[in-house]
């Protein structure tokens, strides 16, 4: 990947461009306790006949941390106003953005409050809301959510490496929750604590209906993070969208079946 020119929106956000000038753009965005490098087994497979952009959530990679504002990060809107500036400086219109857990909600809002911009939507695990609540199963009653955040407040890198390979849910390849823990104990610990707390309290069924950009929904089994069912639910929510459920367990696809990913992927886009 080679850094584009750094203006303040760039390299806040550590902005890296690959692949083709002249392709359709291509903006992949990371999940909590990861970076851009999360991507390192599917971005490159586009870089052909796209132009493949890549971030790092503030606080997160090597972004610029003294760039977080605990107010304007206290939702996930402050997320997608960092995904618009993005595309606003590359002048960017037909994206296709790419985003695995909590950034396939900052890729619906953005998509949202700009659609122009955005060609198409692939939400990886995406979860509108993480909690139960009435007929809707999030995955967690909110007891379940609070206690994992005392625990996160107590001690989070101890937190990082116990939950870690649970949510990467590949127990027959110890070595990609390793990888994963090791991306969740890279982050700092302050940061992560207050982004923990935005994405599990976060509640963004209703701006589903919303979407007016075509959509795929990426889903796996046995999914702790992103139940089936919520995959179920966005589907149901955003009209016109599509879900393939992948043949991976898990929450992190991208690291353990790109391939299966990369193929839905073409499939769709073609």
């Amino acid at each position: 990947m080679t850094a584009v020119r750094t203006t303040d929106v760039l390299r806040r956000n550590n902005v890296t461009l690959s692949g083709d000038p002249a392709g359709r753009v291509m903006m992949f965005a990371h999940g909590f306790g990861c970076s851009q490098s999360t991507w390192n087994l599917v971005a490159p497979h586009f870089e052909r006949d796209h132009r493949v952009v890549l971030l790092d959530h503030v606080g997160a990679g090597n972004s610029d941390s003294s760039a977080y504002d605990r107010g304007k990060y206290d939702s996930l809107e402050g997320y997608a106003t960092d995904v618009l500036e993005i595309l606003e400086e590359l002048d960017a219109t037909d994206v296709v953005f790419v985003g695995h857990s909590v950034s396939a909600m900052i890729g619906v809002l953005a998509a949202n409050r700009r659609p122009d911009r955005f060609g198409a939507l692939v939400l990886i695990g995406p979860s509108p809301r993480y909690t139960n609540d009435g007929s809707y199963r999030g995955g967690f009653e909110p007891s379940d959510i609070n206690a994992m955040l005392e625990s996160l407040d107590a001690n989070y890198l101890g937190w990082s490496r116990e939950t870690a390979p649970v949510i990467m849910g590949t127990p027959d390849r110890p070595e990609l929750g390793e990888r994963l823990t090791d991306s969740f104990c890279s982050i700092d610990p302050v940061i992560a604590r207050h982004f923990a707390r935005v994405t599990f309290l976060s509640d963004n069924r209703a701006d589903l209906a919303l979407v007016s950009v075509p959509t795929l929904i990426l889903q796996c089994t046995a999914d702790v993070i992103a139940p089936e069912a919520v995959g179920d639910f966005v589907h149901a929510e955003i009209a016109g969208s599509r879900l393939s459920v992948l043949a991976a367990t898990g929450h992190v696809p991208i690291l353990s079946a790109p391939d299966q990913v990369v193929a839905a992927m073409r499939g769709y886009l073609q």
